[in-house]
């Protein structure tokens, strides 16, 4: 078997790909390994014979691929994080990286291990397979072949090492922080559900206007009022069904409907009135709600107020359903190809909306070659270049550093014209 492996590289990489999958899902107290089994079952493997390799290659395409693919989805929230926090969280972030160096710097002269060993220890510690990558190409660009390849093996050894060590480190440090710090994830949830897309256990109510405390105001002013993370959706007021919009102003008797969670519909009532079951009217007919996939590039990556669509078609988002996630749509919500976007319409425009937004399953899940690339090609290009300090220090970014730091920031573009550079979600995520 490890001859037919040793002669069949890629058989080997499908079969550690195939036998770590199958471990990773396996869970122990509701905790699961997932991809990360992967790599453990390739150092196994690599740990049976030395001869058992991938080609360099496909190691180099399969790491651009992936952190071009983090850098696309994560670049969006990256941008957002700055924006709100400034240098707070990254500063954070540094110190925390500055005192895992000298943690691994200490264990260094503790142990007497070698500096290529020393740097493995450090990336495997942080679980940072891009960044023993750049080692690995700085190594490969700086020594000749028969030291680097030494020095190589060193490092992927100290990585071997600690990587096991910082997955279960991190999970260990999780389960105490929670205790310690007295966390509870449910209020967390509550808090950040609004900057941040959370799954929100979305139902529906009606409710008719029984205060007449919210009545001859705008809905717009009730909002900053109250700051009701809801949606509303239908009107009957005098008989007559509509669609509310921030303009709306409500009365007593008027009965309409409320999409959110159970938490924010029940504050919702308690101010408006009553629960109801929605009546039947003439015009009940003349609307209908539908699901329907966003596959039109030129929709995907703009925010949902900017298209406009309680004047061009009558209709109102209300949720949005992207990838496991469902969460309330709002004006800032910014469109990605795959999101499945649900809405109330006039029937007589249903088919131009499924038109405009695409409503192609099969499209929302295909990948622009183009885009991606030329965003790839760029990336490449960016991790070639080299990098001087004075004349005495130089790198590169490397074939991993260089796709994350432009899918970074093509994320956060998300498009340029009518160029489309994120990914929809389900192509991205199988990329990862």
């Amino acid at each position: 078997m490890l001859t037919l492996f040793r002669d069949n590289p890629l058989v080997l990489l499908f079969a550690v790909a195939a036998i770590g999958y199958l471990i990773g899902n396996f869970k122990v107290r509701g905790s699961a390994l997932g991809v990360s089994a992967v790599l453990f079952v390739g150092l196994f493997f690599g740990a049976l014979d030395d001869q058992l390799r991938i080609p360099d290659v496909i190691l180099q395409l399969g790491l651009a691929i992936f952190v071009y693919s983090v850098g696309l989805s994560s670049g969006p929230a990256f941008f957002e994080m700055y924006r709100k926090n400034g240098i707070k969280d990254f500063g954070f972030i540094i110190i925390m990286l500055c005192l895992t160096g000298l943690m691994t710097a200490g264990l260094w002269s503790l142990f007497d291990f070698s500096a290529a060993g020393a740097t493995g220890i450090y990336t495997g510690s942080t679980t940072n397979t891009a960044a023993l990558a750049g080692v690995l190409d700085y190594m490969a660009g700086n020594y000749d072949p028969v030291t680097a390849g030494k020095l190589a093996d060193e490092a992927v050894i100290g990585y071997s090492f600690s990587y096991p060590m910082g997955v279960l480190g991190g999970m260990i440090a999780i389960v105490w922080a929670k205790k310690w710090l007295k966390i509870d994830f449910k209020e967390e949830a509550k808090k950040w559900r609004k900057e941040y897309p959370l799954d929100e256990r979305l139902t529906s109510c009606a409710v008719e206007v029984t205060n007449e405390g919210v009545c001859g105001l705008d809905l717009r002013d009730l909002m900053l009022n109250y700051d009701w993370n809801v949606n509303f959706g239908r009107i009957i007021k005098d008989g007559q069904l509509g669609l509310i919009n921030w303009s709306t102003q409500f009365q007593i008797g008027d009965k309409i409907i409320v999409v959110g969670n159970k938490e924010d519909i029940d504050s919702v009532v308690e101010e408006f009135g009553e629960r109801v079951r929605m009546p039947h009217t003439k015009d009940s007919r003349s609307y209908d709600t539908r699901s329907i996939f966003v596959s039109n590039p030129n929709v995907a990556g703009n925010t949902i107020a900017s298209l406009n669509l309680d004047k061009k078609y009558s209709a109102v988002i209300t949720r949005i359903r992207r990838g496991d996630v469902e969460m309330l749509a709002k004006g800032e919500t910014v469109l990605e190809l795959g999101d499945r976007i649900r809405f109330m319409a006039r029937r007589k425009d249903l088919r131009e909306l499924s038109k405009f937004f695409g409503d192609s399953y099969h499209q929302s899940s295909r990948i622009n070659l183009f885009s991606f690339g030329i965003g790839m090609g760029l990336g490449l290009l960016l991790g070639n270049i080299n990098f001087e300090i004075g004349s005495i220090f130089s790198f590169k970014l490397g074939y991993a550093g260089g796709p994350l730091i432009v899918g970074l920031i093509l994320g956060g573009i998300r498009r340029t014209g009518k160029v489309l550079w994120t990914l929809p979600y389900g192509a991205n995520v199988t990329l990862q």
